[in-house]
């Protein structure tokens, strides 16, 4: 596969938007990032899934954040866990893409399910060179590569991809520019895959909890519908949705009893409980 020049940095970032967009990750060191990923050298920028083992509040006072700490990070890895599983029939052969790919803990994760090669996009240089660091260390670089590219407009080649995802990044961009980016890279009959926060359009509009939401994360919040009718226009036909609001609760009980709180826990907390907002997987095919 042909891999197209990396473009250079004003191409990438085209608006004052993703200008400090990219500023805002470029700058963050964020220890519910950073201190998660220190666990087993997987660093991910999404939230988690799954029942909590409560008992890691019980214990040696010393050792109770450590305990939290892991038990957050085995959520978060979770999440990427469910994520895969709705990627598809991946091969070694194929190519994938993570889109928005942060520290880049997914894609070494799909390739060594799958021994596929992976390509990561982000608009921080930042994460990038962090990303590519952590593949050279686990040396899976000649198969896990990231790209200072903007997700939107990547340069890859068209039909290049098995399967593309984005994990908690869509609400960063236009859903119709994205999926149509998404169209052209994937091969016919190719499979994407998003978990993402939406809010829930049938109660109306941005509630205040998913506001605050927005305004702590330099985001733009999109409705559930807005989702659909994106891939409608773009030939994805969604097969798969899920509602994982549920189990996503669990993980921001949790966080909010840790160290890394950041202040943000209790409007997703808010959010989830009233229904204002919703954390969905949605699996659709390239037709």
């Amino acid at each position: 596969m042909t891999i197209a020049p990396t473009p250079a940095p004003a191409k990438v970032l085209r608006t004052e938007y993703q200008k400090s967009v990219a500023s805002y990750w470029n700058k963050e060191k964020d220890p519910v990032n950073l201190r998660l990923g220190d666990v087993d050298g997987l660093y991910h920028h999404h939230y988690g899934v799954g029942e909590v083992d409560w008992s890691v509040l019980e214990g040696p006072e010393e050792t109770r954040d450590e305990r939290i700490i892991a038990e957050m990070h085995r959520l978060e890895t979770a999440q990427a866990d469910v994520l895969m599983d709705h990627l598809g029939d991946v091969t070694p052969g194929d190519s994938l893409l993570d889109a928005g790919c942060g520290r880049g803990g997914s894609s070494i994760m799909a390739n060594a399910r799958f021994g596929c090669r992976v390509d990561g996009v982000s608009i921080s240089e930042k994460q990038v060179e962090f990303a590519n660091g952590q593949a050279a260390r686990r040396g899976v670089d000649d198969r896990v590569r990231y790209h200072f590219r903007n997700m939107l407009d990547t340069g890859f080649e068209t039909g290049s991809r098995k399967a593309i995802w984005n994990n908690e990044s869509t609400m960063y961009v236009d859903l119709f520019d994205l999926f149509a980016e998404h169209a052209r890279q994937l091969e016919f009959g190719g499979r994407y895959v998003t978990i993402t926060g939406c809010y829930n359009d049938v109660t109306g509009g941005r509630s205040k909890a998913v506001a605050q939401i927005d305004q702590h994360y330099t985001c733009n919040i999109h409705p559930r519908s807005q989702y659909f009718k994106a891939m409608t226009a773009n030939n994805l036909v969604p097969i798969s949705v899920v509602d994982l609001t549920a189990q996503t609760i669990p993980y921001w009980e949790l966080r909010a009893k840790s160290s890394v709180a950041t202040g943000i826990e209790g409007p997703f907390l808010d959010a989830y409980r009233e229904g204002s907002f919703h954390y969905l997987l949605i699996a659709a095919d390239r037709i």
